[in-house]
């Protein structure tokens, strides 16, 4: 407890020197930690079953993973030819009995999901054959919840088996409980309720999937047999291959499309991690703040590496006289252990605290976007003891030797050497000299990453969309549940137009199927009359159906022409409107109005539709704010037969906050159809979500790039007080002399120059090599942006002649007369 005590007003003899170590130490350790956890938990960790590495996924080259019910039929009928299959679509059910939405997060599965990942129920029991049976088996409906699900729904109680759990208009019984420790297999998002394959005509009607041949909605997973390869495993897959292709050909196919259909082979890929479509956003954007945060660990080693070093070598007069009063050397050593040990100890509690809110903002910037996200993410303690070891070694290593050796020190020599303020030695000054030179060089080259990151999300934020997202409120109909039949449903949705229109404070009203930013898309192939010079990737565009009004209403401007309007009609001529990157493709920037459009035959049975274009309106962001603008055609919904069961709703409002208007707008669309189900968004948040990654980048990047620069600050203004210190006798003579305060200054800035142009030479460099490798995350930008490396050299330089004028300032009203007394 004394030497605790001896440790703590020791490391307060010197406040400063041990708050930049400790702090230095908690970013370095929570920082790494925080970023490693995500990457473990979204990139590197297996899933949560047995015998994960046996897992594999079916896929088809490098693109296709999603399969269609009967291509699942076919497995699942030679699924002896591994250690068992499964299937498994995503879905969102509806939990309310009408009006707005009460999402629950559901899988369709086959029979064997659980028994295939070896998951074994807390409560009752998972699916077997019986209930994987089409309209339900013999059980009825059953489902199977998740731990969370039972927890928040059911809060935990045992008797849920049994319960029935009515899920968009659907009773199902409750047979069991997954373990806590399951979230599914895709990685970044988790399940509340699982249900057979079976069930699904139950919940979407005449609209089912399960017998459609070109509705790609389900992965197939196959777990190998003991001993048997990911090869071997394809291999007989492929074997299989042509009977399962001939028994499954997609409906109104064109020739050249069938024939990769039937030959492309099937292969089987490992998915120990399962999948993730958060993954393969986030994988790059990760990787690079890994590489990140690394850099700043190791400008905070050497920081603190500069710190130890000059606190040990004030400390030489001290463990000299010490050792010449009769101290031994051990004891010496183990009061140094305690301090540093204590040192490290702070710095390592304030890194996990770090990491535990780090994770947290982090995880926070990844959920910004439109579906849920859940991250089974803790402390990585793996990564916490590793960069905590480097950073406490660092300590030791720097805060012990130095003052060991000090103690060797004759008792006279240290305290000539504390008289005349020359303590310590050329060497230590140079190694201090290199590692600033390193830290300056490293910040450089975080502070280009953060600019290039920052620009990069300054210049999507400032995307010209083409629409105005303000004030505007989405609402996403579900008409699945409703009577009315499919033929019926433009009726319908025009009437739940016009009653919204109706409600107070929204001024325009209008559908689409696609909703702009949503990250859904919607293209085809079109053929432009006497233009025989298109390829068929240049025949490609973005469409849409929309309703009269949904340009007013989205912001977008009508060029020329007109927007759709009452003519339009299901038996009326078709007619699209187009924007201008339509008109300079297809017709060289003229006015295309009156001009016409073919959509051609997909396939045997189809013919082709000659439309006219009746309207130019402005160009607007689709897909996402990184997409270029291409051609797109809007159709006219009304033409649209049959409407699908999921329309969107777009009201402009006159209120700041369009989610004010979500009940009066409820009870507008439920009085037209109870049986409707609604969700709401603002439109601003589906460009927010479009903004996520860019986001959360240049935050973290931006703070990193800060804090190295704050670290590279603090190490050349540690260095150049040392050698203010060590020179003080030199300096007085010579302004005894007759050395100007001003030529002191540029005698001590001098040292402290060189090492900042050096170390910004090497950085610039470093950054011009280094900036290629994350090009793909940059938008509007060259990797090797000039400007953005200029502008970083000149914080740089700025920054760095601060912290080197101020002791150096220090050192020219040095008073001549009292360093002479001293020496």
């Amino acid at each position: 407890m004394t030497e605790l005590r001896s440790a703590f007003r020791s490391l307060w003899a010197t406040p400063l020197v041990s708050l930049v170590a400790i702090l230095s130490l908690a970013l370095g350790i929570g920082a790494n930690t925080a970023i490693f956890s995500i990457v473990d938990a979204l990139i590197l960790r297996s899933l949560p079953v047995r015998h994960a590495e046996q897992l594999t996924v079916m896929r088809q080259g490098d693109t296709r993973a999603s399969w269609t019910n009967p291509i699942w039929e076919g497995v699942r009928a030679r699924q002896d030819l591994f250690d068992g299959a499964f299937a498994v679509g995503r879905v969102s059910f509806d939990a309310s009995q009408g009006g707005e939405v009460d999402p629950v997060e559901g899988l369709f599965t086959s029979a064997r999901y659980f028994d295939v990942l070896g998951v074994t129920p807390v409560l009752g029991r998972t699916f077997v054959e019986r209930d994987d049976i089409r309209g339900g088996g013999p059980d009825g409906p059953v489902a199977v919840i998740s731990h969370a699900f039972w927890q928040s729904r059911f809060g935990g109680e045992p008797d849920v088996i049994g319960r029935t759990l009515t899920l968009s208009r659907v009773a199902y019984t409750i047979v069991g409980v997954t373990p806590a420790s399951f979230f599914g297999h895709e990685v970044g998002r988790t399940f509340d309720v699982a249900v057979p394959l079976g069930t699904e005509p139950l919940v979407r009607g005449e609209e089912s999937y399960l017998d459609r041949r070109s509705t790609w909605w389900m992965n197939v997973f196959v777990r190998l047999k003991p001993g048997q390869s990911v090869e071997q495993a394809s291999a007989a897959l492929q074997a299989v291959q042509p009977r399962i292709r001939e028994e499954t050909i997609p409906e109104n196919w064109r020739p050249q499309d069938l024939e990769s259909y039937l030959t492309e082979p099937l292969v089987l890929v490992r998915a120990s991690a399962g999948t993730s479509s958060l993954r393969t956003r986030y994988q790059r954007p990760l990787i690079a703040l890994t590489a990140v945060v690394a850099f700043t660990l190791l400008i905070a080693c050497g920081n603190i590496a500069n710190l130890m070093l000059a606190r040990a070598t004030a400390r030489r007069h001290e463990f000299a006289v010490r050792t010449a009063l009769g101290a031994p050397r051990w004891r010496l050593a183990r009061q140094l252990i305690g301090e540093n040990l204590l040192l490290s100890a702070i710095g390592a509690v304030l890194g996990i605290i770090i990491a535990l809110w780090g994770t947290r903002v982090i995880v926070a910037q990844i959920a910004g976007g439109p579906a849920s996200v859940f991250l089974d993410v803790g402390i990585d303690w793996r990564m916490l003891g590793f960069t905590g070891l480097i950073a406490v070694a660092t300590t030791l290593l720097f805060g012990i030797a130095p003052a060991l050796f000090a103690s060797r020190v004759a008792p006279m020599e240290a305290m000539k050497e504390q008289s005349s303020g020359r303590g310590g030695s050329s060497r230590r000054g140079a190694f201090a000299g290199t590692l600033v030179l390193a830290q300056v060089s490293l910040s450089l080259l975080l502070l280009v990453a953060a600019g290039l990151f920052v620009r990069t999300f300054a210049s999507l934020a400032k995307v010209e969309l083409g629409f105005v997202p303000e004030r505007v409120l989405v609402v996403n109909i579900n008409a699945q549940r409703s009577g009315t039949q499919p033929e019926g449903r433009g009726q319908l949705y025009e009437r739940v137009r016009e009653a919204a229109l109706a409600v107070p404070q929204v001024s325009h009203a209008a559908l689409s199927v696609i909703t702009p930013v949503s990250g859904s898309q919607w293209n085809g192939l079109i053929e432009i009359p006497g233009r025989t010079d298109l390829a068929e990737d240049d025949r490609i565009v973005n469409q849409n159906y929309v309703s009269p009004g949904w340009f007013a209403t989205m912001g977008t401007p009508v060029i020329a022409g007109r927007d759709f309007d009452a003519r339009d009609r299901e038996a009326t001529a078709p007619a699209v409107i187009v924007n201008r990157k339509f008109a300079e493709r297809y017709f060289n920037g003229e006015n295309p109005v009156g001009r016409g459009v073919v959509n051609p035959a997909f396939g045997p049975g189809e013919q082709a539709e000659a439309m006219e274009i009746v309207g130019l309106v402005g160009d607007a962001v689709y897909i996402d704010l990184r997409e270029e603008l291409t051609p797109t055609m809007y159709r006219a919904m009304p033409q649209m037969s049959p409407p699908p069961s999921d329309v969107t709703l777009t009201l402009r409002t006159t209120v700041a906050e369009p989610l004010s208007l979500t009940r009066s707008v409820t009870a507008a669309v439920t009085a037209v159809d109870p049986d409707l189900t609604l969700s709401f968004r603002p439109l601003e948040s589906y460009i927010g979500a479009s903004l996520a990654q860019e986001r959360l980048i240049a935050m973290l990047s931006g703070f990193f790039g800060v804090l190295a620069l704050l670290l590279a600050a603090l190490g050349l203004y540690g260095i150049t007080s040392y050698a203010v210190t060590r020179r003080r006798v030199e300096l007085g003579i010579r302004m005894a002399l007759g050395a100007s305060p001003g030529s002191v200054i540029r005698l001590v800035m001098s040292r402290t120059g060189a090492l900042v142009v050096g170390g910004i030479l090497l950085g610039g460099l470093a950054s011009w090599w280094a900036s290629k490798f994350v090009s793909s995350l940059l938008f509007g930008l060259a990797p090797a942006d000039p400007v953005t490396i200029a502008g970083a050299m000149v914080v740089l330089a700025a920054v760095a002649s601060v912290a080197g004028w101020i002791p150096a300032r220090r050192a020219a009203v040095i008073d001549p007369a009292e360093v002479l007394r001293e020496g």
